[in-house]
């Protein structure tokens, strides 16, 4: 099992990128910035070059983000793991960032709430539960298989034992033993994993789950069949707070962008898929193949809405499993500028869930 190197341990309520690693990607100056600069000359942009981090890969690619920032420069850098952009934040070496909402969670409450707010969303679903066939033919086999999920304490590890809770299985959360063998693998890892039958299945997010696909697993269970509505937040927008209080005109500017990312994802999602995948290919050196690009971004719903009852949600799951002491959640979002947004768009006003500022 260490051939494939699956992590038992990490840090707790950490995000999970495809290819996770703890090591950023050097960060990228923009070039031919003009117009009118806003209260910041630079902003600094993280993100993860996932399919669930389109907005953010759309709006920098096609110039998005640049159009609302005028002579306000972005640097943008590219992250694989959610403790490692959560560190960037509270060192300043960035100043927004797109992140899976449990690494959102574990940098608000690590910091006493006073690192981040959550102030936007961008992506929802496209996580799934993938199985060999040969070894799992339905949610009832699962009792002794090896299942892996891309970091300890992160959003889709969290899902799964909740998920087998529900069921009535028991599992170790700390260490994954049990009915069920929670196996902590980086997404990067777990296609050799399942090629080599380290493994059963994955409860992953995309393009991992369809990447597994092409290696003949089959989909047995869609997150989104959990939640009502079949929304939940997989990726939000967090912006550091001494940012936030002092340039609160170039955080709207950047959630303008985002909104016009989503739309423009709407309105050609052709077009839009291609220009993330370039980003992707710029990002990492590797586009994806149209047999995982297609089927992983149809998988996912691209909003506005952080989808902050969902963020309460997935935090109490996290204590029910043991892996989070009760956290005070309270402030962990900040929808103002944001709504302010969407307001002068047209469009209704998002809520809070009992989470924003007072």
């Amino acid at each position: 099992m260490a051939a494939v190197a699956v992590t038992a341990a990490g840090g707790l309520l950490s995000g999970c990128g495809y290819g996770a690693s703890a090591e950023p990607a050097p960060a990228k100056q923009t070039e031919g910035a003009s117009g009118a600069k806003l209260s910041a000359d630079t902003v600094k942009i993280g993100y993860f070059p996932n399919l669930t981090h389109a907005t953010a890969l759309v709006g920098l690619q096609d110039g998005l983000f640049q159009k609302e920032l005028g002579s306000t420069r972005i640097k943008s850098q590219f992250f694989n793991a959610g403790p490692a952009e959560i560190e960037a934040l509270n060192a300043g070496s960035i100043d927004i960032g797109w992140i899976g909402p449990n690494s959102a969670i574990n940098g608000y409450v690590k910091s006493h709430g006073t690192s981040l707010r959550v102030i936007g969303g961008a992506a929802s679903g496209g996580v799934k539960l993938v199985v060999n066939p040969a070894r799992i033919s339905s949610l009832d086999d699962l009792r002794g298989k090896r299942l892996a999920t891309p970091q300890l304490g992160g959003t889709q590890d969290v899902a799964l034992l909740n998920y087998l809770a529900g069921r009535g299985y028991k599992v170790d959360a700390a260490s994954g033993a049990g009915d069920v063998s929670v196996l902590r693998t980086e997404n990067k890892v777990v296609p050799e994993a399942y090629k080599s039958g380290s493994i059963d299945g994955a409860w992953v997010p995309e393009p991992t789950a369809s990447r597994l696909v092409t290696l003949g697993a089959k989909v047995l269970l869609d997150e989104k069949s959990l939640w009502p509505n079949g929304k939940f937040a997989t990726t939000d927008i967090i912006v550091s707070q001494k940012f936030l209080t002092a340039h609160p005109d170039v955080v709207e500017a950047v959630l303008r962008g985002s909104l016009a990312a989503n739309a423009f994802i709407k309105a050609d999602p052709q077009k839009a898929k291609a220009d993330a995948n370039l980003r992707i290919k710029a990002d990492t050196g590797n586009a994806l193949p149209p047999a995982i690009l297609d089927p992983a971004w149809a998988g996912i719903d691209f909003i506005d809405d952080p989808l902050a009852g969902t963020l309460r949600t997935g935090a109490d799951h996290a204590v029910a499993a043991g892996l989070l002491d009760e956290p005070e959640l309270s402030g962990i979002v900040d929808l103002t500028l944001l709504n302010k947004v969407l307001t002068a768009a047209g469009r209704p006003a998002v809520a809070g869930a009992g989470l924003g500022v007072e």
